[in-house]
């Protein structure tokens, strides 16, 4: 038999490690002690990472239904949508007969998620932590919910060695260009993003600072919040058709505190889709590539 190597191991004992080091987070973290589910032909998925990593095993055939945040492949359109993952209906969920719940952490609100879980279908909630380490964990604690428990360790390796790859492509950059998030503008003012976010992850991933410190999740930012922040770029993402707090470039720029930075001397704006750059699934890797580029170009490694 041929053996193949991924970072100078052998791919088999990398599979191996992989299931290892993310067993653990399976047994601690799935709700109410359930890791497996008894039944994995009819999975609601709720969570567009969650849909994303069960179509990238090759599992689709067993979705019944999917949240409004799951939004690829295109081919997740064909399933019906049970809503906003923070917003769920437990009516809405229940509604499509399912044998299995696999919900991203994060879903709600919290009462009907307690009602879910006391329903007599199983269900697991998946941990989302906003770094590498986390979405190799992702991808195996879903294969092992539903079954898929190898196509899941290779999943995982690639993705962990693709990840490794576009984090090395900034590994030698002195100096770090500083990123500000803004989730929406309103009325003028900018709600951007603190750390223990997929935004402040995905920054740092792609060889960034998040140019706002001190608080986590986000929050409406002063003029003197943003001037002080001194960003390079500001960083935005585009909402398909949720466009109700979405600001255009010429918006942006013609805000003061904007204006009297270092992105907005330049105007240094970048918008990528919201569910690859936050995503935090198997194509991350693709993401934190595109971001670097747009700080770096090319002072990145190749």
């Amino acid at each position: 038999m041929t053996s193949f190597r991924l970072g100078g191991l052998p791919l088999r004992r990398l599979l191996a490690a992989v299931v290892f080091t993310a067993a653990a987070s399976v047994s601690a973290q799935a709700t109410e002690g359930v890791s497996v589910f008894p039944d994995p032909s009819r999975i609601v998925a709720v969570g567009g990472s969650i849909t994303e990593i069960v179509f990238a095993l090759g599992e689709e055939k067993r979705l019944v239904a999917r949240d409004s945040t799951s939004v690829y492949p295109e081919a997740a359109f064909s399933l019906p949508d049970v809503g906003y993952m923070r917003a769920l209906s437990p009516e809405g969920v229940l509604s499509v007969k399912p044998s299995a719940i696999l919900a991203l952490q994060g879903s709600g609100p919290k009462e009907a998620v307690d009602v879910l879980k006391k329903a007599s279908v199983p269900y697991i909630e998946v941990p989302d932590h906003f770094g590498h380490q986390g979405i190799v964990d992702k991808i195996v604690i879903v294969g092992k919910a539903i079954g898929a428990d190898d196509k899941a360790a290779e999943l995982a390796a690639k993705v962990d060695a693709d990840l490794k790859a576009a984090e090395d492509l900034t590994a030698n950059i002195a100096e770090r260009k500083r990123v500000l998030f803004v989730l929406s503008v309103q009325d003028g003012k900018i709600l951007g993003s603190g750390a223990d976010t997929a935004a402040d992850g995905i920054i740092k991933m792609a060889g960034g600072v998040n140019a706002i410190q001190g608080f986590s999740g986000y929050r409406p930012l002063s003029d003197e919040a943003i001037i002080t922040a001194k960003p390079d770029l500001v960083l935005m993402m585009s909402r398909g058709g949720d466009e109700d707090h979405a600001a255009t470039e010429a918006q942006l720029f013609s805000l003061p505190a904007i204006q009297s930075t270092p992105a907005g001397e330049k105007r240094s704006f970048v918008r990528m889709g919201g569910a690859y750059l936050l995503g935090f699934g198997p194509r991350t890797a693709d993401a934190v590539r595109d971001l670097a580029a747009e700080l770096y170009g090319d002072a990145i490694k190749q």
